[in-house]
């Protein structure tokens, strides 16, 4: 796949952004916008540990069944979810039904509300700690894009040792990636660092 291709809207985007129909508005409203918040940042967690192994495109036809499925991703709720919640997840044809990733994200709101119940912000705080310098030139290709750097190490190792699971370092890049702690916009695309429009 080209790194970029020019829509017939006469805009030029990453080439993935064509790949599938949902894939177009995530790109352009989504992926490498500034993101803050415990909550969207906890859920993004989230989706990316079930995204682990399965294409993005999966969970992200899936997310609005992820929502309802995790009481939008509702850091006390899915906090306080027991064993019966585990086996309600397990029988929901909506979602991903793996059994490590469910009990995980459960794992993961626990920890998450003790970093943030005494100090609301800290995962947010937590997790742009670990964002690098910007990017001041764009990947003129996909490998050009890292699965992970020396940051989202950090970043896994730094939730690991809070009790987070399924966070390992190319799951850390890609919340990065997401979240726009870094740009991987390719070069030529509207959203690239240095081209109009770039965040």
């Amino acid at each position: 796949m080209d790194a970029t291709i020019t829509s017939a809207d006469g805009v030029t985007r990453c080439g993935w952004a064509h790949s599938a129909p949902e894939m177009l508005p995530y790109h352009d409203e989504e992926w490498g916008r500034t993101l803050h918040g415990d909550q969207p940042l906890f859920e993004k967690l989230c989706l990316e540990a079930f995204q682990s192994g399965l294409s993005w495109i999966t969970i992200l036809r899936k997310r609005e069944a992820f929502r309802t499925a995790f009481t939008s991703f509702d850091i006390d709720r899915v906090a306080a979810f027991d064993e019966g919640d585990v086996e309600r997840l397990m029988a929901d044809a909506g979602i991903v039904r793996n059994r490590a990733k469910i009990t995980a994200s459960i794992a993961n709101a626990r920890a998450t509300k003790a970093l943030v119940d005494p100090q609301p912000g800290a995962l947010d705080s937590l997790l742009w700690s670990y964002a690098p310098p910007r990017r001041t030139v764009a990947p003129e290709s996909y490998s050009q894009v890292p699965a992970s750097t020396p940051f989202s190490t950090s970043a896994s190792a730094a939730l690991k040792t809070l009790g987070f699971r399924f966070v390992g370092p190319t799951t850390m890049y890609a919340l990065m990636q997401y979240a726009g702690l870094v740009n991987d916009h390719a070069a030529g695309c509207h959203l690239a660092v240095g081209e109009p429009g770039a965040l």
